[in-house]
């Protein structure tokens, strides 16, 4: 007999060799017809796999991520068989899951995959899967394995099977396929009932720029057709929310290839609206004790080797910018931390003085591969609302709950009240992706840990997702359209006070290591924005929307009345502007619309003898005639209900 310690702490005893399918079933049977995922001893196995020793026991279902995941691999396996019959001699490579769906890349023999084709494939995939076959995981030795796809010529799965221990070389057939895989799937492929091809692209062999350039299959699948149909309605809404769409009609920013990729140029309005978030986050940041610093955009290349950034990230950034001095280098600012390390060690410290709050909006540069740029959410050079304090180890807890405070405060402020923290922890069984002791790695989690505790967060434990210098806090969120998006994270760091020797003189008039914590409520300005503007529709919050308000003259013989209310406005620091064109009233109301813009004040014959204006609100709400005095009450009444003071 075996024992079987299942999440709620319950330990069930069963025979040897029982599958967890077979333990669902004992629970219930309605559990066991949900169940497609396991996991034992933190190791992902199928539902039919034999247990052989004592451990933990997670079941999951399609409502776990964890089932979404085996789901969608399971489905990239349906997919990749019907590439195979529809178009013979391809060459299958990965096909892993992701957030939203899965991918396959494969090497076509001729031509090429359009949209067209889409209906074809996901025919074929879910005439497969309507077969029921059962996905059988078998172990292969590194000979067999070699062999089997040498036979076939495909040199990309050789090239990962060389890469491989013998012994640890697994199959996974279902049907007439057979693929390479480590394992992971759903109990049989009629579980899948909707499938939908959504694009395809070109993927470089393992993202090398130097490798063959391959076709990558996107797409996603549902345990039931109306998920899919509200998935796809849900996509068609996120399409017109599109950030770069929207940033472009509303006239935020653009990208220029003379300038270069990934490195987005701010329009006026776009300028404005950064700069009032900008402005909102130094009010706060002022009340909370921070002090405002400013660093170049460069640093000496042994600033980065200090820090730890060069041998982390050195290879993939922006190569040293070589001087005319023999062997000077310098590098494009990749992070803030190192400069403001050298600004704490500017001075002595004493630990009277600290906690030392240092705060910058600082931009900073990555290469990020071109094929991975995606408008403001992935881009080359990005600002952060970057911040680090450096306090005593006594100060830690109660400095990281602050942090939390002014995160959930810039988080509310703007909309974002669906979310998850999540714990961002060490991957134990690689050690050698991180920097510092395991003893100050233990410290820093656990704080993180208990200051989430103490602020009663919902938050979740994630290994493997820690910076290389130290874990973290990561504000996960969920936007509009149900969509989860990481906004926010702080970071407790133990190693860079270390390898910048960093100290303060301690009570006991000894020097003493500081903590470090990182901390960038919005994460980068421009991926802030990018989600802003998709969560939001582009329909900001009054506060932050470049313009408030727009007045409209029926005719040119209202425009000195339209001047007068504007200048009224504006006295009372309403940001509205006058459409002044020759056209009709009518079609200034339908463009003042698709700007966006909150209200729109009509101003005509009787307006002007009454001193009002007629009020119409963003979305066809007309609030009638008012005086400009009601209206400017009117708009500062909707701000203060949306945008509180922090700390208040």
């Amino acid at each position: 007999m075996i024992k079987i310690t299942l999440p709620d702490g319950s330990v069930k005893e069963f025979e040897k060799d029982t599958t967890p399918m077979q333990v669902a079933k004992s629970i219930s049977e309605g559990l066991a017809r949900n169940v497609i995922s396991a996991k034992f001893n933190d190791t992902v196995v199928e539902t039919t796999t034999p247990l052989d020793t004592d451990g933990s026991l997670t079941l999951y279902t399609w409502n776990d991520k964890e089932g979404k995941t085996a789901f969608w691999h399971s489905t990239s396996h349906i997919v990749a068989q019907a590439i195979e019959e529809l178009y013979p001699g391809v060459k299958l490579t990965i096909g892993p899951a992701i957030d939203n769906g899965f991918y396959y890349d494969v090497e076509l023999p001729t031509g090429s995959i359009s949209d067209k084709d889409f209906p074809t494939i996901e025919k074929k995939a879910i005439e497969i899967a309507r077969g029921k076959h059962d996905y059988k995981m078998r172990a292969v030795s590194k000979a067999e394995a070699l062999s089997f796809y040498k036979d076939q010529g495909n040199e990309y799965k050789v090239e990962l099977i060389e890469n491989l221990e013998d012994g640890t070389i697994t199959f996974c057939d279902h049907d007439t396929f057979t693929d390479l895989c480590r394992g992971g799937h759903i109990p049989n492929t009629g579980i899948v009932k909707a499938i939908k091809i959504l694009s395809v692209a070109g993927a470089y062999w393992r993202g090398n720029e130097n490798n063959p350039q391959l076709t990558r299959i996107y797409g996603i699948s549902f345990p039931k057709q109306k998920e899919l149909t509200e998935y796809l309605t849900l996509l068609e809404e996120a399409k017109k929310r599109d950030h770069r769409k929207l940033g472009k009609e509303l006239e935020l920013f653009t990208f220029s290839q003379k300038v270069g990729q990934g490195l987005p140029l701010w329009l006026p309005k776009g300028a404005a609206l950064r700069e009032r978030l900008e402005q909102f986050l130094k009010k706060a940041q002022k009340k909370a004790g921070y002090e405002m610093v400013a660093t170049p955009h460069i640093g000496q290349k042994e600033l980065y080797v200090t820090s730890g950034h060069y041998e982390k990230y050195g290879a993939d950034s922006f190569q040293p910018i070589h001087t005319p001095k023999e062997d000077e280098e310098f590098l494009l600012k990749p992070m803030n931390c190192p400069h403001h390390c050298e600004i704490y060690n500017s001075k002595p410290f004493s630990y009277k003085e600290l906690p030392k709050r240092f705060a910058e909006f600082g931009t900073v540069y990555r290469y990020e591969q071109s094929g991975e740029l995606h408008g403001l959410t992935r881009v080359r050079g990005f600002t952060q609302d970057d911040a680090h304090i450096f306090c005593t180890p006594d100060q830690l807890d109660e400095e990281f709950k602050e942090v939390i405070d002014l995160s959930l405060y810039v988080l509310g402020s703007l909309g974002f009240d669906d979310f998850t923290a999540q714990v961002s922890v060490r991957d134990l069984d690689t050690p050698e992706k991180y920097i510092g002791s395991v003893e100050n790695w233990e410290k820093a989690e656990q704080a993180i840990i208990n200051a989430a505790k103490e602020k009663g967060l919902n938050y979740i434990i994630e290994s493997g997702e820690a910076a290389f210098y130290g874990p973290k806090l990561d504000f996960m969120v969920k936007d509009a359209l149900g969509r989860q998006w990481q906004l926010g994270t702080i970071q407790v760091d133990y190693n860079l006070p270390e390898r910048f020797e960093l100290t303060y003189k301690g009570s006991d008039n000894e020097l003493h290591r500081p903590v470090m914590i990182h901390r960038a409520p919005f994460g980068s300005m421009e991926r802030f924005i990018a989600l802003l503007i998709e969560h939001t529709g582009g329909n900001f919050p009054l506060w932050l929307t470049p313009e408030q308000a727009i007045i409209l003259p029926v005719s040119e013989k209202h425009e000195k009345y339209a001047e007068k209310v504007l200048k009224s406005l504006e006295n009372n620091e309403i940001r509205a502007l006058i459409d002044s064109r020759n056209e009709t009233i009518g079609k200034k109301i339908r463009e003042a619309e698709m700007s966006k813009i909150p209200f729109m004040l009509i101003v005509g014959e009787n307006d002007e003898v009454a001193n009002t204006i007629s009020v119409r609100k963003h979305g066809g709400e007309d609030l009638g005639a008012i005086d400009v005095t009601m209206f400017t009450d009117l708009v500062n009444k909707e701000i203060n209900s949306t945008l509180k003071t922090f700390k208040e």
